[in-house]
C-alpha cells in the first residue's frame, strides 16, 4: 500500500475543499479513477511566496493546489526511475531515512483522494477494494515532495515535482485487507502538517486518527481496475459475485 487511487474532484472544487488556490496553471488532467505511479495528480501545499527575484516572503504564505508526479525523486538522483520505487514513504521511519527526511522536515503536502484501492490476497486470488468515506467527502492523505531537476536541463527548464505517499500499519477491518495503509489527516491537523516553518511534524502523524477511518466503506470492485489502461466510474462500482445458480432435481447433468 499504496499503490492506486482515484481522484476525480477538479482543481476549483479542490481550492474550496482545502482553502487554496489553484496553481495548476491549466495542467490538470480529468477525472482519474485509476491513478498509478509515475502520473502527474493535485496536491496540496503551503508555501511561502516569493518575489521577482525569487526570495521567499516569510511574513506571509500561501496554500495552493499544485501538480505533482507520484513516485518521490531526490534531489541526488541520476534520473526520474528511481521515483517508480519511491511511492510510498513509511510515516515510521520517513524522518531518518535518506530519501525522505528532508521533504518530511520542510516539504510536505496534501494529496486529495476519493479513495484508494488495496487487493486482498486469499489463495492463489486477489480481491481489489475500494476504501472510500461512507459520506462521499474526500480524504486528505499525508505525503511529502521534492523538486528534482535533470543534470542536462537547461537552466530555464522547470524541475519536475514529485511527491511520496506516507503509510502505516493498518488496524481493524482494513488489516483484514492489507497490513499497510495511508496516512489520512482530519482537517484540523492540515495547517499544521502543511506548515513549511514546522521542521517536526511527527506528533501529527504519530497515531492514526480513529474516526477517519471508522468512516470508511471496504467496498470491494471488480478485477478491471487491475489493468492502469481501464479508468472511468465503473471502477468504482461494487463488485457482487454471483452465486452458482442451483441445479433442478429434474435437470440433466
Amino acid at each position: 500500500m499504496c499503490g492506486r487511487f482515484a481522484t476525480t474532484r477538479d482543481p476549483d472544487s479542490l481550492a474550496a475543499e482545502f482553502d487554496a488556490v489553484d496553481g495548476t496553471e491549466g495542467l490538470a488532467g480529468g477525472a482519474d479513477y485509476n491513478v498509478a505511479p509515475t502520473k502527474h495528480v493535485p496536491a496540496i501545499v503551503t508555501r511561502h511566496p516569493r518575489d521577482a527575484e525569487g526570495e521567499p516572503d516569510p511574513d506571509s504564505v500561501v496554500r495552493s493546489v499544485r501538480m505533482m508526479r507520484w513516485g518521490l525523486v531526490p534531489m541526488w538522483a541520476k534520473d526520474l526511475s528511481v521515483g517508480s520505487r519511491m511511492i510510498n514513504a513509511r510515516v515510521e521511519s520517513a524522518a531518518e531515512k535518506p530519501a525522505f527526511r528532508k521533504a518530511f522536515a520542510r516539504r510536505r503536502c496534501l494529496i486529495p483522494a476519493d479513495g484508494w484501492y488495496e487487493w486482498q490476497v486469499d489463495g492463489d486470488r486477489k480481491q481489489p477494494f475500494f476504501m472510500t468515506p461512507e459520506d462521499g467527502s474526500v480524504l486528505a492523505i499525508a505525503g511529502v515532495w521534492e523538486t528534482w531537476r535533470s543534470p542536462k536541463s537547461s537552466a530555464d527548464e522547470l524541475p519536475v515535482v514529485t511527491f511520496a505517499v506516507l503509510t502505516r500499519d493498518s488496524f481493524g477491518q482494513l488489516a483484514e485487507v492489507h497490513d499497510r495503509m495511508p496516512v489520512m489527516l482530519p482537517q484540523h491537523a492540515w495547517a499544521a502538517w502543511l506548515d513549511p516553518d514546522s521542521a517536526d511534524p511527527s506528533e501529527l502523524v504519530a497515531e492514526p486518527d480513529e474516526a477517519l477511518y471508522a468512516g470508511l466503506e471496504l467496498r470491494p470492485v471488480a478485477t478491471k481496475v487491475n489493468s492502469v489502461r481501464n479508468n472511468g466510474p465503473e471502477l468504482l462500482d461494487r463488485f457482487v459475485q454471483e452465486e452458482p445458480a442451483e441445479q433442478s432435481l429434474f435437470e440433466l447433468p
